[in-house]
């Protein structure tokens, strides 16, 4: 990933922008895919003329560079958009950009093009414009509560060229906004345009950290979101708490999926138990299963102790019992982690243990110390007494 001129090093030392990843005047943006082509001379005849501009929020779209510029990522822009311009910064180019439009399923057919690099009075302009968009979210909140509508409003997107302004809102329901188009039209001066996102997009836009420690993948690098259902917790042996479940959305965190098939594969050769198993010492019931180790444990209802079975040794027992036998117990010879035995209060009594003994270990130092001080006392020789002379 290249980055700005911020954030070269210099006198032996990196300087950096400090912005982490978030640098919205340059090419290191959070959301930059790796051009692992950069160092590599194409053809200048046959190099791929569309480019892909980075804009607020991490949004990204593409453009043909018709001029034949010369760009570099992280260069400010000048691009067409309907009904005026815009400002970005170059992310991608090259043959990364045409594996990325077909990823995306975009044709050429739709792209506008790019006008020229920025000037230093575009750049200027553009931040007197950014200035506005901090006091117009606040009073179009207070629009939308007057109105009362059910919606929430997460982020506005003002154009370069002062004409026209982009609202990102989430919503569960259908909103009718037309009334709140004439009041923010009315008041700023500016053509409306309100797009909704979903609470996903939403996060990645104001971004956090994670329950990981680290930043949100939707925020960094996470630009398509599948679906994630609660069977993904249920494979992997998680609790179903919703609020361990859940990411700063509200949603189920996307990183239950990232492991999900991994856990799919390794469930292939753990066996499906409809009943209990049974054996002449008891019905024994499953309790927990080691997935990657293919162990299962099994407790008996009278007793307060759990049993590691391996996988191969379950499947024989339940033979047994489709055939109607029952082994004399769970155990095998040749079964892994024979004699080890998983009791629910193993923690309490190893610390019952831990405690006796440093219980124990004073009062028979004190019972020696007393009998040193008899022997002593019974070897002492008697003393001279002037009375008695």
């Amino acid at each position: 990933m290249a980055g700005c001129s911020s954030c070269g090093s210099g006198g032996g030392k990196a300087a950096g922008c400090n912005n982490n990843g978030g640098c919205q005047t340059g090419g290191c943006n959070k959301m930059n895919v790796f051009d692992w082509l950069s160092n590599m001379d194409l053809p200048v005849v046959d190099k791929f003329d569309i480019i892909e501009v980075r804009f607020k929020g991490g949004r990204k779209d593409f453009f043909q560079n018709s001029e034949n510029l010369e760009l570099h990522t992280g260069d400010a822009i000048v691009v067409d958009v309907p009904n005026g311009h815009h400002i970005g910064h170059v992310s991608l180019q090259g043959e990364l950009v045409r594996l990325q439009m077909q990823k995306k399923k975009i044709g050429q057919e739709e792209i506008r093009k790019v006008y020229r690099l920025a000037h230093q009075k575009d750049l200027e302009k553009y931040e007197e414009v950014q200035k506005r968009e901090m006091p117009t979210l606040y009073r179009t909140r207070q629009i939308i509560d007057e109105l009362k509508l059910d919606m929430k409003l997460s982020d506005i997107e003002y154009q370069a060229d002062n004409s026209k302004a982009t609202f990102y809102y989430s919503a569960d329901d259908r909103v009718d906004f037309r009334e709140l188009i004439k009041h923010l039209a009315g008041e700023f001066k500016i053509r409306v345009e309100m797009r909704q996102i979903s609470l996903r997009q939403e996060a990645g836009r104001l971004g956090g950290i994670g329950s990981c420690g680290r930043e949100l993948c939707c925020s960094t690098w996470l630009s398509d979101f599948k679906s994630v259902s609660t069977s993904a917790a249920r494979y992997q042996n998680l609790s179903l708490n919703p609020s361990k479940l859940s990411g700063q959305c509200g949603r189920l965190k996307c990183c239950l999926n990232y492991e999900l098939d991994t856990y799919m594969e390794a469930l292939k050769d753990i066996p499906e138990l409809e009943k209990p198993l049974l054996t002449e010492k008891g019905v024994a019931k499953l309790q927990k299963t080691d997935i990657f180790r293919k162990i299962m444990w099994f407790g008996y209802d009278d007793e307060n102790t759990w049993h590691p079975i391996d996988v191969e040794r379950v499947n024989e027992i339940i033979k047994l019992n489709s055939k109607g036998k029952k082994p004399a117990s769970l155990q095998e010879d040749d079964v892994p982690g024979q004699g080890e035995h998983f009791s629910l209060n193993s923690d309490l009594e190893k610390m019952d243990k831990k405690f006796k003994k440093k219980s124990g270990g004073p009062k028979k130092k004190s019972g020696n110390n007393n009998r040193n001080r008899n022997k002593r006392r019974n070897n002492r020789k008697p003393s001279s007494n002037r009375n008695n002379k």
